[in-house]
């Protein structure tokens, strides 16, 4: 973590004096005492380099700077609980009722939220919510484990939706270039014909991310892309490569908003029409066959 960076622990703190107003008041809602409370403000300020607070008998208010540091806080605590999340589902034990799978951008960006829903709308409604089992692969892996019946539900995002299984679209996804910050493209924009003779940064066969671009290579430009400078088996990997330098890459833009923002990467538009490419559900039989806790899963994805 960047040095100036609080902890959760204390990111959680300052979130609760900001909203409260009041260092006691927090104290009482994370059952500490107010010194520790106005210590760990105290280290903060002095991590940060910024006063966050301004002290007055009445109570603590935002300074200016305080505003953005816990707006960021806010972001990082979001985070953090969807990644908790996300975690439980994966520790789930393999004989729950629901197994759910996703591939990697949706498992990593959208599942965990989709799944949090469908477990607000069962209690609202006063019913169990359903334990779940989550699976991550690429689209090819999801698809071939609905086929195989060791998934309920799948969702992929993949362009070519395939033959012989249910399916629905739940929602777009637009895919960007991403470069390095110093890469030439960066602040301007390149073209398809251009993107599709460089060697790029590319995920493995059966990526749901690789087949959108190579697709919409082959559809506008009736030809095929480059061979790849490195293909790699997780996003991760390749904003990874990306940002050291190693080539371009075209990805999701759920996948690069934080690179973005941190300025780890840039992000280079398309000329021309943007590529985008479906987020599907799939299941085992036809549209009759999407029942029960499935379905409502599937309404929630597609914002129902």
């Amino acid at each position: 973590m960047h040095s100036h960076v609080p902890d959760l622990v204390g990111l959680q703190l300052l979130d609760a004096v900001a909203r409260h107003g009041s260092m006691s008041a927090a104290a009482r809602e994370l059952h500490v005492t107010q010194q520790a409370v106005s210590t760990r403000v105290r280290a903060a300020e002095r991590l940060t380099g910024l006063e966050l607070f301004l002290r007055s008998p009445q109570g603590v208010t935002l300074t200016a700077d305080g505003e953005s540091v816990i707006a960021w806080a806010r972001d990082v605590l979001a985070a953090a609980a969807r990644m908790g999340a996300a975690i439980d589902l994966l520790k789930a034990a393999p004989d729950r009722a629901l197994t759910v799978g996703g591939s990697q951008t949706i498992a990593a960006r959208l599942l965990p939220a989709w799944l949090l829903r469908l477990r607000e709308r069962q209690l609202q409604a006063g019913r169990e919510p359903t334990p779940i089992r989550l699976r991550t692969g690429n689209s090819a892996e999801i698809e071939a484990l609905v086929r195989a019946g060791e998934l309920d539900l799948g969702f992929i995002e993949s362009p070519v939706i395939p033959d012989g299984l249910g399916s629905t679209r739940v929602a777009t996804d637009r895919m960007v270039v991403v470069t390095a910050p110093d890469h030439p493209w960066a602040g301007g924009t390149v073209g398809l014909d251009e993107l599709a003779a460089t060697a790029l940064v590319v995920r493995e066969d059966g990526s749901g991310t690789r087949l959108a671009y190579e697709v919409a290579v082959r559809e506008q430009l009736r030809r095929e892309p480059a061979e790849p400078a490195l293909v790699l088996a997780t996003t991760v990997a390749v904003l990874s490569a990306v940002a050291g330098g190693v080539a371009p890459a075209v990805v999701s833009e759920l996948a690069v908003a934080d690179d973005v923002q941190l300025g780890r990467l840039r992000r280079v538009p398309i000329a021309g029409a943007p590529i985008t490419r479906p987020l599907t559900a799939l299941w085992r039989g036809a549209a009759r066959d999407l029942r029960g806790v499935s379905r409502l899963l599937v309404g929630l994805a597609a914002g129902k």
